[in-house]
């Protein structure tokens, strides 16, 4: 890898303004949800009518995968040139698009950020099915996980399974150092040529399988989106490296599960991705939370979605490039569903895990299904992550009579929704509703949404639960015994906050 073509090509790009904004304002709106269903064509028809734009021209190749002219290229890329772009395999001998090259643009808690992400070109692109050896650019998957990354400062975090260095680039902002691992030598190539390209220093790159490159090591944080997808291990079967991780079913999930607490610090924290079967005798979440017991981790798995085999095996075989329409489809659809017929996996599920080394007693142990919408996908989930994990280790270690002399606040994005039913002076419904993190809805009684309607901040929450009692007229002893224990989910949630 040359440092200095890559230098010229980043120059370039920041010439051309190659960026999401001036590409959202060439091709508008529609077309740019077009491309998010797979269709390039309105994006196609809004270039060919801004011919001459830098910008237009490096979308049209390296976005849309559409040849452009040498000349339009040269123009585009007036610094790195045509053999500049053919030494970095940006094209290929013919000089068309070799690369996908694209701007991505992200808040967290640092601020608003970009970069440019090299990876393959995907089948909107090629137009058929992808290789084997696919390296992934930044999708729905692993946006979500930068989103989730915990927002405190740390000295050394693990970015397992890199792919295309997303995660490594997220974590580089929080972190002294990052040590991003892959089996494959082609994503690693990719991650180095992102992290030069994005003039990010501080990630170290090393090849080979789940945590032997960094055995005897420990760090503060693990970051990872595993190859999780659940393959069929036939020859018939495509397996391809950036989903499918060589093991049956969800083992592989398992294994990173299994060798996180030896490579974390005391009250480090691991953050992924994953997949878990469910069987008829047990749920997918408990399988799951099973393995972070053995392991002797905390943990928190939130399910966003369960899918039934025949859907599940849909999914992926139409993300590997295969149509409806192809002949192998219907043999791969019965290959998947043979297997898990043959191992009892009667659905999948999918979600986030949070892992950490517990010191001390361990009292972190979540097992949740939450699927509400979260809006533009997890972002801002990774400061709401961090408070909650601070709030439910100070809740944790209070006994009920030191709760309830905290004085709480409710969250500023909390609202309440009442249903009567017609003529009805009481609600027969009551919900709090949580407008950020991870928009839960929780049912309250009158009680509860009296106590939580008064947590201004001002008084403890005992002296609001005794008032409510009376108002009531209930035994404040009996309601104090109902409420604490509601009180530390909507503090460990985000709905209520202790008052500094």
């Amino acid at each position: 890898m040359d440092d200095a073509l890559i230098a010229r090509l980043r120059a370039d790009l920041t010439a051309a303004h190659y960026a999401v904004d001036a590409l959202e304002a060439l091709w508008g709106a529609e077309a740019e949800a077009a491309l998010e269903r797979g269709d390039r064509v309105p994006a196609r028809r809004a270039l060919a009518r801004r011919r001459g734009d830098a910008a237009g021209a490096l979308a049209t190749a390296f976005i849309l995968g559409i040849p452009v002219s040498a000349e339009e290229l040269t123009a585009a890329l007036p610094t790195l040139g045509l053999d500049g772009a053919r030494e970095l395999g940006l094209v290929d001998d013919d000089d068309r698009p070799a690369m996908d090259l694209r701007p991505y643009a992200f808040l967290d808690a640092h601020g608003a950020g970009s970069w440019w992400i090299a990876s393959d070109l995907g089948e909107l692109a090629t137009g058929g099915a992808l290789r084997t050896d696919h390296v992934l650019g930044v999708g729905g998957a692993s946006a979500t996980l930068a989103g989730l990354q915990l927002s405190d400062p740390v000295d050394a975090t693990l970015d397992l399974g890199t792919g295309c260095g997303i995660q490594a680039l997220h974590a580089a902002r929080r972190s002294r150092r990052v040590v991003a691992t892959d089996i494959s030598e082609r994503a690693l190539d990719y991650a180095r040529l992102n992290a030069v390209l994005n003039g990010v220093t501080n990630i170290e790159f090393r090849l080979g399988s789940l945590y032997e490159p960094v055995a005897k090591e420990r760090f503060d944080r693990i970051v990872s989106n595993p190859p999780f997808v659940i393959t069929p291990r036939r020859a018939d079967v495509p397996a391809y490296e950036y989903r499918d991780g060589g093991m049956v079913g969800d083992a592989i999930v398992e294994a990173v599960v299994a060798g996180a607490r030896e490579h974390l610090v005391p009250g480090g924290v691991a953050q992924l991705l994953g997949n878990w079967e469910e069987r008829p005798r047990i749920g997918g979440l408990a399988r799951a939370t099973r393995w972070a017991d053995d392991a002797g981790l905390e943990s928190w798995f939130v399910e966003r979605e369960a899918q039934d085999p025949a859907r599940y095996a849909e999914t992926w075989i139409r993300d590997g490039g295969t149509r409806d329409s192809d002949a192998a489809y219907e043999d791969l659809v019965a290959a998947w569903l043979d297997d898990f017929a043959e191992r009892g996996v009667t659905g999948v599920g999918f979600g986030y895990v949070l892992l950490r080394h517990p010191v001390g007693a361990s009292t972190l142990r979540r097992a949740e299904r939450l699927d509400a919408p979260l809006g533009s996908g997890a972002a801002g989930l990774g400061g709401h992550l961090t408070a909650a994990l601070a709030a439910h280790d100070v809740q944790a270690a209070l006994d009920d009579d030191a709760l309830l002399s905290a004085r709480l606040r409710v969250a500023a994005d909390v609202t309440e929704e009442r249903s009567h039913w017609p003529g009805d002076a009481d609600p027969s419904v009551i919900v709090l509703r949580q407008g950020g993190g991870f928009r839960r809805e929780i049912r309250a009684d009158t009680g509860l949404a009296a106590v939580v309607g008064a947590c201004d901040g001002e008084l403890p929450a005992g002296v609001i639960v005794d008032a409510v009692a009376q108002l009531l007229e209930v035994d404040a002893g009996a309601l104090r015994a109902e409420v604490v224990p509601q009180l530390r989910e909507l503090l460990v949630g985000g709905l209520l906050a202790f008052e500094a």
